[in-house]
């Protein structure tokens, strides 16, 4: 079974000597993982939604400008579109208009979209800022449980080998009479114990690499590895000279979330403004034209007079009553050309309109009052916001405290069990203590290094953590 173990050791040191591009530092991480989390990808999408926004409504400042055009062939009876007539036969048209609308003034309701956009823009920006820093920590996170797991894999390898080396010395121990049969069954048993150890602090380890790859969005199946600082070389005594006030100032000054709250309070307000311009006219200038052809239009291309004929009138002459004459044409038509009928044609219109809004259903009020109503509730969300940091910043500051406390009594803790386990292994080698006592000196010691380990590692997180509010870099 040892040598199984031993060849799991050997696997398992390759497979991280192994990992991808080498060990990874805290640094080189969180910035693989802001080039690649989901999450901050989505929110970059989002961003430039808000960005694109905020173009469009500028760009909506420009005219309207729009063209359109016709062309077919008539059956029937229709007007025709040259002189507005009746006509029974079939006929091809073509149509060309055009026209311009240019908003003079809107009462100020393009601007004010504007500077909404312009806000809500910023927010998302702020938003975006906020999730880097989240995930920043939740990377650091990761990054400290991948150390503690690896440091216990360590832990319980030294305690698998050395409770080897033991049930070999009680085997010896038994043979030679000096012990009971008992002492080795615990032996054996202590040996299943910490094996069994030994595999979950390699499951845990396995697990906490997964949990980062996902933060990271890393290839699931690539070799990972990270590099141990040194993190007993952390100033901790910074921590009580810190105030919990000024870490809560601080971290309002630059966190993404209440800049977020506090733009998007501000866009609603502006959202107001700009329900409010429609409540009042708009003035605006039209430019129109158009022009088109038809093939009923015809024009003279030659004409002779052959003769006269009476019209069935009569006029008095010298006393005689004639009748009069109208004279009697032969003629060519064709049909007015294309360009010409263009030319001739077009036609072009300019107006101002001055619209008024008098009565729309109470539409404009409603949405007054909506925007009311959401200025309202945004700015119960930035002092929600706010609330919430405070609590968090006092809670972490506390934690922190407490953390570095319990991280020196856990030290103070271990030290003491490391040295009553090898006055118990001496008395043990000397048959002044049985098997059993040994066995519980050494998990009391092998409890205190775990619990010292945990407590060392969570006492660099939550240090951190108070970094993370002080809008420092995390690092380690």
């Amino acid at each position: 079974m040892f040598k199984r173990i031993s060849l799991l050791i050997l696997l398992f040191t390759a497979t991280l000597a192994n990992a991808q591009d080498g060990p990874w530092t805290l640094q080189k991480t969180i910035q693989y993982a802001l080039e690649n989390n989901i999450d901050i990808k989505q929110n970059v999408l989002n961003e430039r939604l808000a960005a694109l926004q905020l173009q469009q409504s500028k760009l909506s400042q420009l005219p309207n400008a729009s063209i359109n055009t016709d062309v077919g062939r008539s059956y029937g009876r229709s007007v025709d579109p040259t002189t507005n007539l009746f006509i029974n036969q079939g006929y091809s048209f073509f149509g060309l208009n055009g026209n311009v609308d240019v908003l003079l003034f809107g009462w100020f309701q393009k601007r004010s979209t504007i500077a909404q956009n312009n806000l809500l823009n910023k927010a998302a920006t702020a938003d975006l800022d906020q999730l880097k820093d989240d995930v920043s920590l939740n990377v650091a996170t990761a990054f400290l449980r991948i150390l503690m797991t690896k440091e216990q894999i360590t832990i319980q390898e030294g305690q698998l080998l050395y409770s080897n080396k033991q049930k070999d010395q009680t085997k010896s121990f038994v043979e030679s009479g000096r012990s009971p049969d008992l002492d080795l069954a615990q032996m054996e048993a202590q040996v299943a114990t910490d094996s069994s150890a030994y595999y979950t602090a390699i499951a845990n380890y396995q697990q906490a690499i997964l949990d980062m790859k996902a933060i990271m969005n890393f290839d699931i199946a690539a070799p990972f590895d990270v590099i141990a600082p040194q993190v007993e070389d952390l100033p901790l005594n910074e921590i009580s000279s810190v105030n919990p006030e000024d870490v809560y100032l601080s971290a309002q000054n630059h966190f993404g979330s209440v800049k977020s709250s506090q733009l998007k309070l501000d866009a609603a307000k502006k959202g107001l403004d700009v329900n409010k311009g429609a409540l009042y006219p708009q003035l605006s200038a039209t430019g129109q034209f158009g022009t088109n052809y038809a093939s009923t239009l015809k024009e003279l291309t030659s004409a002779n007079i052959t003769g006269s004929q009476p019209n069935g009138d009569f006029i008095s002459v010298n006393n005689q009553v004639v009748p009069v004459l109208t004279p009697t044409y032969d003629y060519l038509t064709r049909t007015t050309p294309f360009g010409s009928q263009f030319s001739n044609n077009f036609r072009h219109t300019y107006a101002l309109t001055l619209s008024v809004p008098l009565f729309n259903g109470w539409n404009t009020r409603t949405a007054i009052s909506r925007s009311k109503i959401d200025i309202a509730s945004k700015n119960y969300a930035l002092e929600s916001t706010k609330l919430k940091l405070k609590q968090d910043v006092y809670k972490a500051y506390y934690d922190a405290k407490v953390s570095v406390q319990k991280y020196y009594a856990s030290k103070k803790a271990d030290e003491a069990s490391e040295r009553a386990y090898n006055y118990a292994q001496q008395r043990y080698e000397l048959g002044l203590m049985n098997a059993v006592e040994l066995l519980t000196t050494q998990n009391n010691s092998l409890k205190a290094k775990s619990e010292a380990l945990s407590a060392k590692y969570d006492m660099v997180f939550k240090l951190k953590v108070i970094d993370y509010y002080l809008g420092k870099e995390i690092k380690l």
